[in-house]
């Protein structure tokens, strides 16, 4: 008899098996909305599809009067736009300090403590001073995604670097490299896949990060569109962009997967 370990679908069998749980939660709510509509139509808590598919059609036909552009592309491309910058910063900086912090021990200990200090700062509690120093505008929103998530990063790739192989920087030392040469040709071509593995995991917190900037202060993106519509309980509106936030999410992931794949194979067992 197989072990329930020793079980392996196939990848056909997988995606069977994830969609599974998605298909039964859809019917769970397509009965419960219809339940609580056949005893209160005007309910509002529970949207049925049919409701959703309207507001969908508003929000992806009708234009924002401050951009001129359909409603659902105006808030995408905002959001992306500050989520994109962000995450470029946060990336570009954990790069640089992960190599620099993981490389020499001196910048280790003089660095890391700060660093530590303010990974453990709840980056939604800085949010006031983002907006009293940068202003309301886009500088704040970018900064906090950045600060939100570089710290984790830096922490991250830091470790994985320090905890290279002793033996890989000593036969590097003796063939003649420089401290700039064991950065650059020894430990970052290994600290690439695990650069875009810190991505990915940073991808959920940098979202909410972005979503709380913009329902503070601002007049286009996915995060105001929910909160403002919040007031009027459009649960019908809110859901739909629930929805379109966690598509956006799962693509970028699956982008940045394929990237560490395509460019990296042998940091995931040669790419099979």
């Amino acid at each position: 008899m197989r072990r329930l370990v020793d079980i392996r679908p196939t990848r056909g069998a997988r995606l069977l098996l994830g969609a599974l749980p998605i298909v039964v939660l859809l019917l769970l709510y397509l009965i419960a909305s219809e339940a609580r509509h056949a005893d209160n139509p005007a309910d509002k808590v529970l949207p049925t599809f049919s409701a959703m598919a309207q507001a969908i059609h508003g929000f992806t036909t009708d234009r924002d009067p401050a951009t001129d552009r359909i409603v659902l592309v105006a808030d995408t491309i905002a959001s992306l736009y500050r989520l994109g910058i962000g995450l470029a910063i946060a990336t570009g900086t954990a790069l640089i300090l992960g190599l620099l912090l993981g490389v020499v021990p001196l910048a280790r200990a003089i660095l890391g403590p700060v660093i530590a200090v303010i990974a453990v700062i709840p980056p939604v509690a800085v949010l006031p001073i983002l907006f009293i120093a940068l202003g309301l505008d886009e500088a704040s929103k970018i900064a906090l995604i950045a600060i939100g998530i570089a710290p984790f990063m830096v922490r991250d790739l830091t470790s994985f670097t320090a905890n290279l192989p002793a033996e890989q920087f000593a036969k590097a030392q003796t063939l003649g490299a420089n401290s700039w040469q064991l950065a650059i040709r020894v430990a970052l071509p290994q600290l690439m896949p695990r650069l875009i593995e810190a991505l990915r995991l940073s991808m959920g917190p940098a979202w909410v990060f972005l979503i709380a900037a913009e329902a503070v202060a601002s007049d286009v993106g996915l995060g105001y569109r929910i909160f403002l519509v919040r007031r009027y309980f459009a649960m019908d509106i809110i859901l739909p962009y629930v929805a379109w936030i966690s598509l956006l999410a799962i693509a970028a992931d699956a982008l940045l997967l394929w990237i560490s794949r395509r460019g990296f194979p042998w940091a995931h067992g040669g790419g099979r």
